[in-house]
């Protein structure tokens, strides 16, 4: 089904589902360990996903902020809802200042191609470790710690990561039974039929929203615990690498020429400024979404406005069901998503020749992934492109 740029298929429907394997382990932590709203958190990612359809007419990406979500997780006793509330309203000030005053643009000139690339490569690298890691633990399901689920002595999750990896390798590019529609389909049904909604109360409706209002004593752990770790990585990867992976993935046109780095800041600075007032979830785009939305079937702006649809029937609808049915995918079948989607994204460094370009990639690609850190990951490059540019070294 066509409308206008908008296509309603089974491979956008496809390609809508190849980002869940960052957005639910992450989305689900912060509700269970910081006290987020299911309600809250899943109906502003609809939204969010809906409004960055119609916009911008890609399938541009809705994660959860990493770095602020990864420290909030560790942290949940000191990282409260108001805190996480505070550093939304924190980050959506800075980037709407960025992107209004054009700042933004100025900070772009720093992010050269081969530092895009080692950011988009290490970023990559991570996405694979992190999917690896999904399908070899034993454990069937995120909110499990151990296995309790296994076939000849063996645990069940890997034997699904394999299964469904190469079942993935089959079906990459099929319009008649997209990869990530089966893998997602057939793991939330193994899920059930190992009994991971036992006990769940069947009771429809949306979970209370409740309005937050930081206080003073909020907003300093925010600023310093969540949002300055976050800002190196948003420029890095939201912003700047969403920008130049839309072009490298759909070509330089009058679509992907909309994906700005202004655009980008407003759209994310907007959100999270919205999401923060009701215990939502901090969000953004990114660069390792879009790969994986791409490399899953989606071409365009349909396929946010189907899995935004069902974010918001999850939200409003479904309530505490909802997140169990996000529960019930086995870790295995999130580890091949973020497995291909990592692949996806590392590949990209195919358009660089220069030996300058592949060490300057290369050495980013490296700090940012050993460490986790792609703000350090940019300096490093900033300097080391600087001095060969400079010295006019020539490797």
């Amino acid at each position: 089904m066509q409308f206008g740029t908008f296509s309603f298929n089974r491979v956008e429907f496809a390609g809508s589902l190849g980002d869940l394997g960052t957005l639910i382990p992450l989305s689900v932590a912060l509700i269970i360990l910081n006290g987020l709203s299911v309600t809250a958190v899943f109906l502003m990612v609809g939204l969010f996903y809906i409004a960055s359809g119609l916009y911008f007419k890609l399938p541009l990406p809705v994660q959860p902020l990493k770095v602020v979500s990864a420290i909030a997780i560790a942290f949940p006793l000191k990282i409260t809802a108001s805190v996480i509330a505070a550093s939304g309203m924190i980050f959506g000030v800075v980037l709407l200042l960025l992107a209004f005053t054009g700042l933004i643009d100025w900070l772009a000139r720093f992010f050269t191609k081969p530092i895009v690339r080692g950011i988009q490569l290490g970023l990559g690298l991570i996405l694979i470790t992190r999917g690896i890691e999904y399908i070899r633990t034993p454990a069937m399901f995120i909110q499990q710690t151990e296995s309790t689920f296994s076939l000849m002595g063996f645990p069940i999750n890997p034997i699904i990561g394999i299964s469904g990896g190469i079942i993935t390798l089959l079906l990459l590019g099929s319009k008649r039974f997209p990869a990530s529609l089966v893998i997602v389909c057939g793991g939330i049904i193994i899920g059930i039929l190992s009994g991971s909604l036992s006990g769940i109360n069947f009771a429809l409706g949306p979970t209370a929203i409740g309005f937050i209002s930081p206080t003073l004593a909020d907003f300093h752990p925010a600023a310093i615990l969540l949002v300055i770790p976050q800002i190196p990585l948003t420029l890095g990867n939201a912003i700047i690498s969403t920008s130049d992976t839309c072009r490298s993935l759909f070509g330089d046109n009058s679509t992907t020429r909309r994906v700005s780095n202004r655009a980008l800041a407003t759209s994310m600075g907007l959100i999270n400024l919205l999401t923060s007032v009701i215990a939502g979830m901090p969000m953004c785009h990114g660069a390792g979404g879009l790969a994986a939305h791409h490399r899953f079937g989606a071409r365009n702006g349909g396929s946010n406005l189907m899995i935004g649809l069902i974010f918001l029937v999850i939200a409003l609808v479904f309530g505490t069901i909802g997140i169990s049915l996000l529960m019930s995918v086995p870790n295995a079948v999130l580890g091949i998503l973020l497995l291909f989607a990592g692949l996806e994204l590392a590949l990209l460094i195919r358009d660089l020749t220069e030996k300058n370009d592949l060490f300057i990639t290369l050495l980013v690609a490296a700090v940012g992934f050993a460490p986790t850190n792609m703000g350090l990951a940019f300096l490093v490059g900033i300097l080391v492109h600087f001095m060969i540019r400079r010295v006019k070294i020539k490797l």
